[in-house]
């Protein structure tokens, strides 16, 4: 895979490794740069990366990829209540046991394509969100949620409401306070939190790239472009699809046990279909197929779900004190409809806005800024040459 990256892609490899370790510095200005937000950021970028495997090269919308978001974290939290809380160990079970659950929705979702994959993936991860609210309640504890708690002193206090931590115990680790998520040592909240977010989000961006420059890329590419063709030609894309599946449903799970790591709880809201349709507009929003669009998509939603959300009357008033008093009391009245609790309904014009005239999503507009740009300097040049 590694021979088929071209110069400019291992230059798109580094630039976004390089603007992604300087967040905490560049999203100062709009207050993006505290911890938790960056963590959503990189966190759903990987989801949306991982989400834009399967729908942005195959074509496949699942409308039930927030089921191994929840298995990643359920499955992390159990981690640290049973093993340790050194996150390694939660990220690779959750990212391994999203891609069986992944494997089995898939091989049957797989066997329908259009709407028809697209509900069935909504009612595995309704009857996934279901199981863990209802019948699962002794391994997800139900609405509230699993949570890592204090090493237990007695066999006889269940699992839910005290740890094990075996690892931990058998090399000696004693806890202080509030158990907390660390890798050997350092500890995974705050900024560190991000970097260890931000370092597997960049892994999971060059995977991707590699995936996307492969001949097994190439070979979704071709199923977008015309499944059928394929098969008349002998290709059996089955394989295929469920590879992709399986792929973008690690990726979720991943996603998952990171949600755990920085915040160690795990419920069943995070598998309901909002999370599985929150994922669509990042991918749509930022250009389904490209690679980094999704990302775009992602820390813009999770942008305006932490900081427009939060605006409210007296921040406008403030924004807006220049204008005389009539028309800042109006525009107040006008704006606040936009913020706040109704921030949706910006989200939801910008999404109307962006589908209808950049399909493409944002990415589709940095391009035709680049077209533009580039078309004036080459009249420029048509211009200045008969001078010459």
């Amino acid at each position: 895979m590694l021979k088929s990256l071209t110069r400019n892609d291992w230059l798109l490899l580094i630039g976004f490794s390089v603007i992604v370790l300087i967040l905490p510095w560049a999203l100062q200005p709009i207050g993006a740069a505290y911890p938790d937000l960056l963590q959503k950021f990189a966190i759903y970028g990987i989801f949306a990366i991982g989400f834009n495997i399967l729908f942005g090269l195959t074509g496949y919308l699942s409308f039930g990829h927030a089921a191994f978001i929840g298995v990643g974290s359920y499955v992390a939290v159990w981690s640290f209540k049973l093993l340790t809380m050194n996150v390694l160990p939660a990220v690779i079970l959750s990212v391994g046991t999203a891609g069986l659950f992944a494997f089995m929705i898939g091989y049957v979702s797989l066997r329908r394509s259009g709407i028809y994959f697209s509900i069935l993936t909504l009612a595995f991860a309704q009857m996934s969100y279901n199981l863990a609210y209802s019948v699962l309640t002794p391994i997800t504890n139900g609405e509230t949620g699993l949570q890592v708690r204090a090493i237990r002193e007695s066999a006889a206090v269940p699992l839910r409401d005290g740890d094990v931590r075996i690892i931990d115990q058998a090399l000696g680790i004693h806890e202080i306070g509030v158990p907390i998520t660390n890798l050997f040592g350092m500890k995974m909240s705050g900024y560190p939190g991000f970097y260890f977010c931000a370092v597997l989000l960049i892994a999971c961006f060059f995977i991707a790239l590699c995936i996307t420059k492969s001949n097994f890329g190439m070979m979704l590419k071709a199923i977008k472009s015309n499944q059928n063709r394929l098969n008349y030609t002998g290709v059996h894309t089955r394989p295929y699809l469920i590879s992709a599946f399986v792929i973008s449903g690690m990726y979720a799970g991943l996603a998952g046990s990171l949600l755990a790591i920085t915040d160690p709880i795990a419920g069943a809201e995070r598998m309901q279909w909002t999370a599985s349709g929150e994922v669509v507009l990042m991918t749509i929003l930022g250009g389904a197929g490209t690679l980094v669009g999704p990302v775009l998509g992602a820390g813009l939603i999770k942008y305006a779900e932490q900081k427009v959300s939060s605006w409210n009357e007296g921040i406008l008033h403030d924004a807006l004190s220049f204008l005389p008093d009539g028309m800042e009391d109006f525009l107040v009245s006008t704006f606040s409809l936009f913020v706040g609790e109704g921030w949706h309904l910006t989200l939801g014009l910008l999404f109307m806005v962006i589908v209808i005239f950049l399909p493409g999503g944002l990415m589709e507009g940095a391009r035709r800024i680049g077209a533009a740009f580039g078309r004036g300097r080459a009249s420029e040049a048509t211009i200045a040459k008969p001078a010459e």
